[in-house]
């Protein structure tokens, strides 16, 4: 297609869009041009002031506002909506009162702000975490994890049979999504803490510390083996475990955070 033919149907988009804009204003005034006024009052029943479960009942008085005032209302809540309308796509969600997420509003919904503010103070939740400790509903978290995730707020990351989710924006390494995830499990810290304070480094040290049979330590140590965070040599028919040199700073720095973190939640 020709460019001066594209900016000609262009041109053409954009005027149906102010008739349709103007046709919709001029509709709205005139379908309530009769009215003197805007009235909005309790729900009449039969029962009026009747407790429904016992509850305390105080009766509402009604409320007047003016015709202008009314219209005042309606025209504020379409100008605010008025960049939308400049996007075909957007219209018809604008005028029916809905409102697009974008990134410059991402969390202005309380909800999602919330959910949001979590996963940056706890990196590596899970959604059954999050529902436990905001107490929001799965449904509602789940959809609120998703609409930040498709915003590119958070990302997730697959650790086993869980989807944990981070900050995004390059908050953290791929290294330190592994170290972390790793660390949300209270075996793994716990094992991984003796063997950097050095107090355990072998299966039956760690068993005899943690009080658990030597097959579940090494269940978790073939696990954190398998992801890189652990190495081990042999001496005679000992087997000796430490922190992979590659991971041995991250490690650090993120069980002495979540200690850290644990003891001021006890304070």
């Amino acid at each position: 297609m020709e460019p001066r033919t594209t900016r000609l149907i262009s041109t053409r988009i954009i005027k149906l869009q102010k008739k349709f804009i103007i046709y919709l204003l001029f509709f709205l005034i005139t379908a309530t041009a009769g009215a003197t006024e805007y009235i909005q009052e309790p729900f009449p029943s039969d029962h009026a002031g009747v407790s429904i479960h016992g509850e305390g009942v105080i009766e509402l008085e009604a409320t007047e506002i003016s015709y202008w005032q009314f219209l005042l209302w309606l025209a504020t809540v379409h100008v605010l909506t008025l960049i939308d309308l400049l996007y075909p796509a957007r219209l018809v969600l604008a005028v029916t009162g809905y409102r697009i997420v974008d990134p410059s509003n991402i969390l202005d919904n309380p909800s999602r702000s919330k959910v949001y503010a979590y996963i940056k103070t706890r990196p590596g939740a899970y959604i059954s975490e999050i529902v436990e400790q905001i107490g929001l509903d799965r449904g509602t978290v789940k959809y609120h994890v998703k609409t930040l995730k498709a915003k590119k707020k958070i990302e997730a990351y697959k650790d086993g049979g869980k989807i944990r989710y981070f900050e995004n924006f390059f908050a953290y390494s791929e290294e330190e999504r592994k170290v972390i995830s790793a660390l949300q499990n209270v075996t793994n810290q716990r094992i991984i803490s003796g063997i950097i304070n050095g107090k355990c480094d072998t299966n039956v040290a760690l068993a005899h510390e943690f009080g658990v049979s030597r097959a579940t330590i090494s269940w978790y140590i073939k696990n954190l083996r398998e992801i890189g965070l652990i190495s081990e040599i042999k001496e005679g028919r000992r087997t000796i475990y430490s922190i992979n040199h590659s991971y041995e700073l991250l490690v650090e720095k993120h069980v002495r955070q979540m200690q850290d973190s644990y003891n001021e939640e006890w304070l």
